[in-house]
């Protein structure tokens, strides 16, 4: 990487760093990924990079891979009903074998602090407890899963505590119960249940296999949780292993999960390029505000109008009447919350020149600075870009440093497309700003 590009990459990744910085991840990572002892590593020292620059991190580690191998070696058979674990206990015993020397192995690797490593002074602390109770499957239909178990409760207030201290999480595909027992229970219920516990920022799952699903060809980077059950519905052509890591992002929603990432672990990086750059790498599932942005319908003019009046009474918005905005209504996406209209935006496409307007820009006063209008943005962008245009244009008297913070870029009416042009208000002295997609 030459000076200027290193430059530039770190310029964009400033942002996030601010973004990121005191907040809470969950980081899932498969026994397959510790098999890999080189590309491990990497991972390892991206998470120092990310603890250095304090991101609070709690780490779950699988074990399959691992359990299976000792099995094999003590000359014990895996046995699996739907997909869980029979743990009897022999097997237990192998589990908690393997478990422990998975513990002590990711802590070793986050303790090096070799001169010629990128972990040199780091100085990182690694707390594993007892933060998962956990109580068995029990019997189910007819089936005994003896020592299988799954989470029924995490110690949030616990690991809280071990973050505020600055030190790494690292919990185990194990939990305990109050009389004492052990139980094996799976990976990502721990990392699930601990991130809907410890209302984590973001969960991130590292995969064996991460094929993006696609539409229309394109591949899909972004998804609702109703995506996501369209998807699992509808796309017989995802692999197995898709639909059961898209399920566990699904139920991470469902559990209070605001942003799940799904990260290919054999790109170099991944976790640093999802996080530190715009577009990122991964697949985004988010129960966030995106779930109610939907186009708007005759029956949200009234809202609009609500939401957009005292706007256009300040002289920020350009007043529109109920007719016109009746007429244009197929324009507009909103924000719903609770069934009230508190967001809103249009988008107005002049196909000739590829230019869109961006227009009627309006958030509710009490759901301001909470990053509603940037989501707007960015889904306008996506359906701008759908249709085939290549930039956003804006006109505005009071926000130009905001729209100059999101990639706008000064422009004069001549750069307007002609239609615009005639209609230009030169007594608004509207400022003019581009936007290349």
């Amino acid at each position: 990487m030459n000076a200027h590009s290193f430059v530039s990459a770190l310029r964009q990744a400033g942002p996030y760093i601010n973004a990121h910085r005191d907040r809470t991840f969950v980081i899932l990572f498969s026994g397959e990924a510790l098999l890999d002892r080189s590309q491990f590593m990497n991972i390892v020292n991206d998470l120092a990079l990310l603890h250095s620059l304090g991101i609070k991190l709690v780490l779950v580690h699988g074990a399959r891979p691992q359990i299976e191998e000792r099995l094999r070696e003590a000359g014990l058979q895996s046995r699996y009903v739907d997909g869980l674990r029979i743990t009897d206990s022999a097997t237990l015993i192998c589990v908690k074998q393997v478990v422990g020397q998975i513990r002590i192995r990711v802590e070793a690797s986050l303790s090096m602090a070799l001169a010629n490593s990128p972990l040199h002074g780091a100085r990182i602390r690694v707390v594993s407890a007892n933060f998962v109770t956990a109580r068995p499957l029990g019997i189910r239909d007819g089936v005994d899963y003896c020592f299988t178990g799954e989470v029924r409760r995490i110690d949030a207030q616990a690991i809280k505590t071990v973050l505020a201290n600055d030190a790494i999480v690292l919990l185990s595909p194990l939990g305990y119960s109050p009389t004492g027992e052990i139980f094996n229970v799976n990976a990502e219920e721990v990392a699930i249940a601990t991130a809907s516990a410890l209302r984590a920022d973001k969960l991130l799952l590292y995969l064996e296999q991460s094929e993006a699903p696609t539409a229309n060809g394109q591949p899909l980077r972004q998804l609702s949780p109703s995506d996501v059950t369209h998807l699992l519905a509808e796309n017989s052509h995802l692999s197995e292993a898709m639909q059961r890591y898209l399920r566990h992002a699904l139920q991470a929603c469902r559990a209070g999960v605001r942003r799940i990432h799904l990260l290919d672990r054999r790109v170099e990086g991944a976790l640093l390029l999802e996080l530190f750059t715009r577009d990122g790498i991964g697949i985004l599932i988010t129960a966030d505000i995106y779930e109610g942005i939907r186009p708007a319908t005759i029956d949200d003019v009234g809202g609009i109008l609500d939401l957009i009046r005292p706007l256009e009474d300040e002289g920020i918005l350009v007043w529109r009447s109920r007719e016109l905005l009746e007429i244009e209504i197929e324009r507009f996406t909103v924000v719903e919350r609770d069934g009230a209209i508190i967001a809103c935006a249009a988008l107005y496409p002049f196909a000739v020149e590829r230019l869109g307007e961006l227009g009627c820009v309006a958030v509710h006063p009490d759901y301001r600075n909470r990053g509603r209008a940037d989501t707007l943005l960015r889904f306008i962008e996506q359906k701008a870009g759908k249709q085939g245009l290549a930039r956003l244009f804006v006109l505005t008297t009071r926000a130009a440093h905001w729209f100059r913070e999101r990639g706008f870029e000064p422009a004069e009416v001549d750069d307007l497309p002609l239609q615009k042009q005639r209609l230009y208000n030169w007594q608004r002295r509207s400022k003019v700003f581009i936007k290349a997609l």
